[in-house]
């Protein structure tokens, strides 16, 4: 290598150092930091007010086709999941992650220290100090003002000193780390959301009662997700108020592993089933269409009445010789003369007389609607059976046991951070005559006033020793 390769060399790496100096230094900036949080909390003040994850018409009527391109194209319908949310989050916990690891750097001596050393010079100007003269040597003392620090303190040293001794105490080094402890929590709470984002699902299912599914049809996307398992629902509940209105609706489910049960729970609202970090929900539920319903078939010309069980497809005949009629299907809803009539069953009369079939509607709701046509044969639904369909909410979130970890950690951070210091004490005890001149000096890297009080109290535990 010659030496004008070697000299682009080093040139080259102090390059890469500088720019390595000028990123770290960048994530380290307090104002950074600030930026961030306030575009995190304006953005989540906009994700109030645009709801979020509905259908596109609901958007398209409220903003009209231009502003929701727009909203659409910034990802603002669905911006907690957007890209740049996500970015925001990254860089917040980056941000975080540096300023800890930047200032633990600077506090590492302090903190994590194996053998401190202890000055009384550090000691003989605080304000957080108490004198007093005990009729005593020192070294009659010595003895019992070292048990008392020892039972006080993590760290007791004695030191000789020319007409006496020093001791010097010290406890709560490590809630120096109460504000990093805190840092730490936001960092898991915001990869935990991360987390959830990028690996986690949410998608509905209706199963009715007797049915099972393996999959879930996504909320936010055209597919759907295997669930690697199977979800069956043995039963569906409701009741209702005496309005009409649902009191309560409860399915009984079934994890199927295999074709074996492996769990079995019957769910509610706010009590959902959990497996394999998989949280299925009751929200919802609807009707099924019947499988088999009975009409009575009324005779213009006799009177009588002739009671018929059918299901969809079916074909009877009708008494008396007038002609068939078949059940074509169901309808959820129709619309006659302007008016909706709820569901319906449409069928088909064919009469010996006529020439061509009429269609026959049998609606659920007004059992008598028939009787309007007026033909030799009337129709009307005098009971069905009626089967349910749950809809389920499922949802994997695999960061929640991370956030839930951080807001623990929070908890814990923020009562070190506020209630804990850490403290040092140091006793200078001096030979005066026959007496001895006692000093208790004290100092904390928080609570300066509550410092004082506590060594007032040392003081006076010192000086009401007997020996």
């Amino acid at each position: 290598m010659t030496s004008e390769q070697f000299q682009k060399k080093i040139n080259n790496k102090a390059t890469a150092g500088q720019n390595l100096h000028i990123i770290w230094h960048f994530f380290t900036s307090v104002k950074l930091a600030i930026v961030l949080l306030l575009l995190l909390a304006a953005t989540s003040i906009m994700g109030t007010f645009i709801p979020q994850n509905m259908n596109s018409n609901i958007y398209h009527n409220t903003f009209g086709h231009g502003l929701y391109e727009v909203l659409n194209a910034l990802s603002l319908f669905d911006m907690y999941h957007s890209w740049w949310f996500q970015s925001l989050m990254f860089f917040l916990s980056v941000n975080l992650l540096v300023c800890s690891i930047d200032k633990l750097h600077a506090t590492r001596k302090i903190i994590f220290v194996k053998n401190p050393s202890y000055k009384l010079s550090v000691f003989k100007h605080l304000k957080a100090n108490k004198k007093f003269s005990i009729k005593a040597f020192p070294e009659n003392l010595e003895g019992s003002y070292k048990d008392f620090i020892e039972k006080k303190f993590n760290k007791c040293i004695v030191k000789n000193s020319k007409n006496g001794f020093v001791i010097f105490g010290e406890k709560g080094r490590l809630t120096r780390l109460g504000v990093y402890y805190v840092h730490l929590s936001i960092i898991l709470m915001l990869s935990g959301g991360l987390m959830g984002s990028f690996f986690g699902f949410e998608g509905h299912v209706n199963i009715p009662e007797g049915g099972s599914t393996n999959t879930v049809a996504l909320k936010k996307k055209s597919e759907s997700v295997e669930l690697g398992f199977e979800i069956k629902c043995n039963k569906f509940n409701v009741s209702f108020y005496d309005t009409g209105a649902p009191k309560e609706y409860k399915s009984d489910l079934v994890i199927l592993e295999n074709k074996k049960e492996v769990v079995k729970k019957a769910i509610i609202v706010n009590d959902p089933l959990r497996y394999k970090g998989i949280n299925i929900f009751q929200s919802s539920y609807g009707s099924m269409p019947p499988e088999k319903i009975t009409i009575a078939i009324s005779s213009a010309s006799s009177g009588m009445t002739f009671n018929k069980e059918l299901e969809i497809g079916d074909t009877v005949d009708l008494p008396e010789g007038l002609g068939t009629f078949a059940l074509q299907k169901h309808l959820t809803s129709y619309s006659f003369r302007g008016h909706n009539i709820g569901e319906t069953f449409l069928g088909t009369l064919s009469l010996k007389e006529a020439d061509e079939p009429v269609n026959i509607f049998l609606p659920l709701k007004y059992p008598s609607f028939d009787k309007m046509r007026r033909g030799s044969a009337v129709f009307s639904i005098i009971d069905f059976e009626r089967s349910y369909y749950t809809g389920l909410q499922v949802t994997k979130d695999p960061g929640v046991p991370l956030v839930y970890t951080g807001f623990l950690l929070l908890i814990i951070g923020c009562y070190v951070t506020f209630f804990m210091s850490h403290k040092s004490i140091c006793i200078e005890v001096c030979k005066k005559g026959d007496k001895s001149l006692v000093t208790v000096a004290g100092k904390s890297n928080k609570n300066r006033l509550g410092m004082d009080e506590y060594v007032k109290k040392i003081s006076d535990k010192l000086s009401g020793m007997t020996i």
